[in-house]
Order: structure tokens, then sequence, then C-alpha cells
């Protein structure tokens, strides 16, 4: 597929009408890497205007001799380590990166062909990039989903406001705010996923799309859905106080109100968003309610302007991203110094900036959408 990554995507068209995508990076979670992502965009755009291609399904590679590999993890995200050294150096390929990323997201999104998505294991960040626009989403009981990145100075990116702002009450800013990771059932019942199968059809379920003549890519689609397990009402707990708390119009106001609460749940919920960049928690709430309202073309070209600014707003090590990153995942500390340090200490003379795009509409990476 790539000269320099020829296996992390494997590309499969069988004689029966689909097209099979095995992501194939298992040691790192599936991690995206510009190559996969250009990868994906080149096989996805061929099979497009293939008529032999009816349906797509998408999997992730589990690692060897961990349950029912080839599943078990879906995608982590993008190469945050990647991210950390471009933005160091400099490397203008980290704009590419979110260009091409975003651009995969609308791609997959607008699809004219059923593209389903097995999202078994860990699903974050551009892995749900990879899946939200699919027309079918299938989780299972080993799926853990979320949209963490707040955790590394950043925000839920891959078209997260688009869906995010869309789910049910203000579960999207929760979701958004503190990165809380969702079991399979959650999921569902959290409309981030349409249907829950035993990690354990999954292999089965995969060969009988790879085996069978296909007479229409939903006829593909609505057999998969055939296999779905009835669930239970396994919604996101505390979902009235999720509602009533991310409801309200400042993270200062949401934070208060949590403090003020004698719960375990509230505060569990404002310690985590404590610890999370307070800049970023800002520009991560004004970035889902601006969402709401719009379409998903021009969410992901505010994003796009966000990302931009997520790293030169504040050049090197001094972008709240790159300190998050090398926090979580270059020197492991855990102890990132967010600037400013405290919730409190934000205003909205910070998060404007974020929000005027760098680029004039024609010259915008994403003016193609």
């Amino acid at each position: 597929m790539n000269d320099s990554t020829p296996d992390h995507v494997i590309a499969e068209r069988t004689p029966g009408g689909m097209g099979l995508i095995t992501l194939n990076r298992p040691q790192a979670l599936n991690a995206l890497s510009l190559a996969m992502i250009r990868a994906l965009t080149t096989t996805l755009r061929t099979w497009q205007h293939d008529a032999g291609v009816k349906a797509v399904a998408i999997r992730g590679m589990g690692k060897s001799g961990e349950g029912f590999a080839p599943f078990g993890a879906f995608c982590a995200g993008g190469d945050i380590r990647f991210f950390h050294q471009a933005a160091l150096v400099g490397d203008p390929a980290l704009g590419e990166f979110f260009s091409a990323e975003y651009a995969l997201n609308h791609l997959i999104h607008t699809y004219g062909k059923p593209y389903i998505a097995f999202m078994d294991g860990i699903v974050m960040g551009g892995g749900m990039g990879l899946s939200q626009g699919a027309a079918l989403r299938i989780v299972t009981e080993r799926t853990k989903m979320a949209m963490p990145e707040t955790r590394i100075g950043l925000f839920p990116d891959v078209g997260g406001g688009y869906f995010l702002s869309r789910l049910p009450g203000h579960l999207g800013e929760y979701l958004a705010l503190t990165g809380h990771v969702l079991k399979g059932g959650e999921a569902v019942a959290a409309r981030l996923a349409d249907g829950s199968v035993p990690a354990s059809q999954l292999p089965a379920i995969w060969q009988h799309l790879a085996d069978t003549a296909w007479p229409s890519g939903i006829a593909a689609q609505h057999w998969v859905a055939s296999q779905f397990i009835a669930g239970g009402a396994d919604q996101t707990s505390a979902r009235g106080q999720i509602d009533h708390y991310f409801g309200l119009p400042t993270v200062r106001d949401i934070v208060t109100a949590l403090e003020a609460v004698d719960s375990d749940w509230a505060r569990h919920t404002a310690a985590e968003l404590r610890t999370r960049s307070p800049l970023m928690l800002h520009v991560t709430l004004e970035q889902v309610r601006r969402a709401r309202h719009m379409n998903l073309a021009d969410e992901l070209r505010m994003e796009r302007d966000l990302v931009h600014h997520c790293f030169h707003l504040r050049e090197g090590a001094d972008s709240e991203t790159v300190e998050g990153i090398r926090a979580l995942a270059v020197d492991k500390d855990h102890t990132p110094r967010w600037n400013p340090a405290r919730i409190e200490d934000i205003t909205p003379d910070m998060v404007a900036p974020f929000f005027v795009s760098p680029w004039a509409a024609q010259d915008h990476p994403l003016a193609g959408l």
C-alpha cells in the first residue's frame, strides 16, 4: 500500500464484493502514522469508484496470542510521539498529518457505500475518526472507547466536535472534557455504536463477509446487523448528573458546582478535570458548543485551525500539547506543567485566538471538503 509502511494497512478485495481493511500495527495498538492515513485514503478512494466493491469493512489487528487475533485492538489514535518530535523540530509533516487525517474522516462520513467498522478493544482518538462516520459501528464486551485528548493538552479532533455535540443531552461535553472511557454497551447507549457482538464471534463474521457473494452492500450491512446481541439498559452512569453539570455555561461553573457536591461521582469527576490542561478544557467546551450548529466540513475546518494553534500559538516545548505528550508518553512522569495552571486563571482572551483561522477561506488546507 505504501513503500514506508507496506504492511501497516492490509487491503483485500474479495470476489464477492467486499473491500476488507486491516490496520496492522498491533504493537502500537494500530496508532496511525501519516503513511497509514495516506494508504487508507488511497484505498477508499479507489474502491469508491470500483463497481466490484459493494461495501467496506475495517478492523484492527490485535497482538499475537491475545484473544481472538486479528481482532483485539481497533486503533488507539494518532502517533502522539510523532506529534511531539515533529513539533519540537518544526517538521511540516505535522501539519500534513492533520490535514490528511481530517480529509480521511470526511471521506468516511460521506462514503457512498456501506462502511462497516469493527470497534473491538481500544477505540480512541483517531480510531474514533475511522469509525464514527461508518454506516455500521460494531462494539464488543472488550471495547474501550474514549476521546481522551484533554489528557495531553489537545481537544477531541477527527470530527469529535461534530459527533460528540450530537449525543443526547450534554453527554458530548462530558466525554470531551473528561475523556471518560465507555465500555461496549455504554457506547451503544450513548449512540456512539449501533450494536454489539461477542468478541469470540468476530472472526466468523469477518470470514462470512469475505466468503459470501453479496447482491449489494446494503445486504452485507444488514447481515452484520442481524448478528447483534440484545443489549440491556447499559446507560452511561450518572446521566442525569452529567446533563445538569455539563450543561453549565463555563468550565469554571462546571468544576465549582461539582466540587460543591458531596458524592463520589462528583468528587472523582472534578478531580479528573483538575488534572487536564485548564486552557484546553476551555477550548474544548467552546469547540463542542460551536460544533453543535456546524456541518461536518465546517467543523473539520475549525478543528484544523484549532490544531494549528495548539502547536503554533506557543511554539515547541511551550505548547500545551507538546507538554501534555511529554508528561504522558515521553518522560512518563504524569505531571504536566500546564500554563496557566488553574482553571480559574483562564480568560476569554486566552481562548479566542484558537478560533481565528490562520488561513483565508480559499487557502485553507481543507477548503476542498
